[in-house]
């Protein structure tokens, strides 16, 4: 068994991969030899089929932004709402 290193692909990336697949597949390749051609797995191509489907890699980027933009706002939302339980909790006390 080897170890393989995991890779990180940016949404350029898999959306470019996904284009070849389908260029593979239209031409008569199976399943198999395509996912071997573009070194990935079944499940990263199903779940990368599911979330990147039919976009552009403009439109790829653009999700990508906003995940990353949704991830940093909920944070501080959560660092807002520990503030204000700390803050409720040193209000609620008699000095």
């Amino acid at each position: 068994m080897t170890n393989r290193r995991r890779k990180r692909h940016s949404p350029e990336q898999i959306v470019k991969k996904l284009r070849d697949a389908d260029a593979m597949l239209n031409a008569g390749q199976d399943l198999a030899a395509v996912l071997q051609a573009l070194e990935t797995s079944e499940a990263s191509y199903n779940r990368w089929r599911n979330q990147y489907g039919g976009m552009k890699s403009e439109e790829a980027k653009r999700l990508k932004a906003l995940e990353d933009e949704n991830k940093r706002l909920k944070q501080l939302v959560a660092d807002q709402a520990l503030d204000i339980q700390m803050l409720k909790y040193v209000n609620s006390k008699n000095w």
